[in-house]
């Protein structure tokens, strides 16, 4: 049964107003800013990735390689192909009331690309290492919940950016999988 478009994207809308405007309070007015800002995230990602480069042996470096081909296809598929091929306005352009918390880009809306790239990296070593998954998803979920909370993504921006995000971790880690068995038959061959 397929769902009518206007009715999916009348939900879209009554969500966004009910996370932008209904549950607006003061700590998420200052805690949900500095989350959605990743200028604050690229420090300590840095330092992940140089720790697996340096001291993670050959699965760290591995990682960190897949980690790079998830952001470039998350980012690049979000922001270069699906957001100019879907045009969708971002709603701090199209909506009045919107408890605008950040500056509004002037980029396109759907899929969020910090969702994306949020999830690429979440799923990526969330299935490499175990241990590190809930706090990943965590994460990710909380910095796409803030792009809808700061009023420039709609929810279902984020939704497709968390799904994109997932394939595009998905793969890297298949990518890096594939790449450690080549290495490991070259090894034995040796």
């Amino acid at each position: 049964m397929a769902v009518p478009l206007g009715w999916l994207l009348g939900w879209d809308v009554k969500v966004f107003f009910l996370i932008n405007v209904r549950l607006q309070n003061g700590f998420f007015d200052l805690l949900m800013p500095i989350l959605t800002n990743l200028h604050y995230w690229r420090l300590p990602l840095l330092g992940i990735w140089i720790a697996l480069m340096v001291w993670g042996g050959k699965r760290g470096r591995l990682v960190a390689g897949a980690a790079i081909l998830a952001l470039l296809f998350s980012d690049q598929l979000s922001s270069h192909l699906l957001k100019p091929l879907l045009s969708r306005v971002r709603p701090c352009h199209t909506l009045s009331g919107v408890h605008l918390l950040v500056g509004c880009p002037h980029s396109y809306s759907l899929p969020s690309s910090h969702a994306a790239n949020c999830f690429s990296i979440a799923t990526l070593f969330s299935l490499e290492y175990k241990r590190v998954a809930l706090p990943l998803m965590v994460i990710a979920l909380l910095v796409s919940y803030s792009r809808i909370y700061v009023g420039v993504h709609y929810p279902l921006d984020v939704l497709m950016g968390a799904l994109l995000g997932c394939i595009c971790g998905g793969l890297s880690w298949e990518i890096k999988n594939q790449a450690a068995g080549i290495l490991e038959r070259r090894r034995r061959v040796n």
